[in-house]
């Protein structure tokens, strides 16, 4: 057991302080961004095309493509981080993103709207989860799945807290005004927190992984096993993301209201959280392949359930939430994926090379499921579509065991 007296605990590099003040802070940091940047914008969304009269898809893809340009800038990150710590990444994706936003609320036209959005995909690089993820696993290996559950169950309250409140915002205000105080609020808590509560020492990290010798070769982003992780993940957060905007849809062309679509989505984001608070057992009784395979897998029985069984409506209910379950388990899996095959020693950088293909495949999701969806015959064949392509990535998961060594 690691020694945590006097806040220090014992690690895969030898023993270390752990900054006390880092794991409430990313909580608090990652309920803001989050809230902020992504879960404000579908909020806004119906006002924003109103009051300019910019058609709804092209909003949406600028969003969008501030999702890519997050995909793509956090490889930069991760290598920043691996070598520098979080504190200088974090507070400056703090500061880029209140800017701009600044820039969306204040866009004359469509272009310096997109152009707002691209720059507010690097801050979303900076200041999401991938970063909060990299300082967690380097200060708390190897107690870092408690650190990591604690504060994805807290970025899980970012739609709680900040939905309602754009929607109040936006009942009083313009949105542009709605984003103007919302960038404040972001600057306000966000800069100063990342500023003042990642200064501890960035430690060493160690090769090791919980279930390998730090002396084991591995040079993991060429590797095979890397790559189908990378493929695995893929294949995964596409099919996860399209059944997540598509479900709605789905209800309603099986007849369900939307206010019962609504709900079982929303209950569905309850599944999630609960998810999360079960996969540091799951992690303890289970291997990293196996448990990697398992978890793609099941996501795609569960989405194969929403196209075999129509209902009754609760049944479908229960069904959201076991994918909620599912997904917040993915998540945590996806977070430590790197730390259980190849140690913490380029976590950043992995983790970035990983996370690249599958963002991007998650924020193009919503537009390809429903764009799809016509021309295959209707959602519940699109269901089947994403139910094959999750039962394609747990069989690519099975490769992802690295070389001279057991997961």
């Amino acid at each position: 057991m690691p020694n945590t007296k006097a806040g220090v605990a014992a690690t895969g590099t030898g023993v270390r302080s752990r900054p006390r003040a880092v794991l409430p802070a990313l909580c608090a940091t990652q309920i803001t961004s989050w809230g902020v940047l992504y879960y404000a914008f579908p909020v806004l969304n119906p006002a924003i095309t109103h009051d300019t009269g910019w058609p709804a898809r092209l909003t949406t893809a600028a969003f969008s493509a501030a999702l890519i340009v997050s995909a793509a800038v956090g490889i930069y990150v991760g290598r920043v981080l691996d070598h520098r710590g979080p504190r200088a990444v974090m507070t400056a994706g703090s500061v880029l993103g209140p800017l701009s936003l600044l820039i969306v609320a204040a866009a004359p036209n469509l272009a310096v709207f997109t152009a707002g959005w691209l720059i507010a995909g690097a801050a979303m690089a900076a200041t999401f989860y991938p970063p909060a993820f990299a300082a967690l696993t380097r200060w708390w290996t190897p107690d870092h799945i408690r650190a990591l559950t604690i504060v994805t169950l807290a970025g899980g309250l970012a739609s709680t807290v900040f939905a309602p409140l754009t929607a109040v915002l936006a009942d009083h205000y313009s949105w542009r005004t709605t984003y103007a105080v919302l960038a404040a609020i972001l600057a306000a808590l966000t800069i100063p927190t990342h500023a003042l509560a990642l200064r501890a020492p960035w430690p060493p990290a160690s090769d090791a992984s919980p279930h390998r010798p730090a002396a084991a070769p591995d040079p993991a982003e060429h590797s095979r096993a890397f790559w189908m992780l990378a493929a695995t993940f893929t294949l995964s957060a596409f099919a996860m993301y399209a059944v997540v905007i598509t479900l709605v849809p789905l209800f309603l062309e099986r007849g369900y209201t939307t206010t019962q679509a609504a709900l079982a989505l929303g209950l569905g984001g309850a599944g999630q959280t609960l998810g999360r608070t079960l996969y540091a057992a799951l992690a303890r009784h289970t291997g990293t392949v196996t448990r990697t395979a398992t978890l793609v897998g099941l996501g795609g029985l569960t989405t194969t359930a929403f196209v075999l069984v129509p209902g009754p409506y609760p049944l479908l209910v229960v069904l959201s939430v076991l994918a909620g379950i599912v997904r917040g388990n993915l998540t945590l899996l996806q977070a430590t994926a790197v730390t259980d095959r190849w140690g913490t020693a380029h976590y950043g950088r992995l983790s970035g090379l990983l996370g690249a293909p599958a963002h991007a495949a998650a924020a193009l999701a919503p537009f390809a499921g429903t764009l799809i969806a016509g021309p295959l015959g209707g959602y519940p064949t699109l269901f089947a579509v994403l139910a094959a392509l999750s039962a394609a990535a747990a069989i690519t998961a099975i490769g992802t065991r690295p070389k001279a060594r057991e997961a």
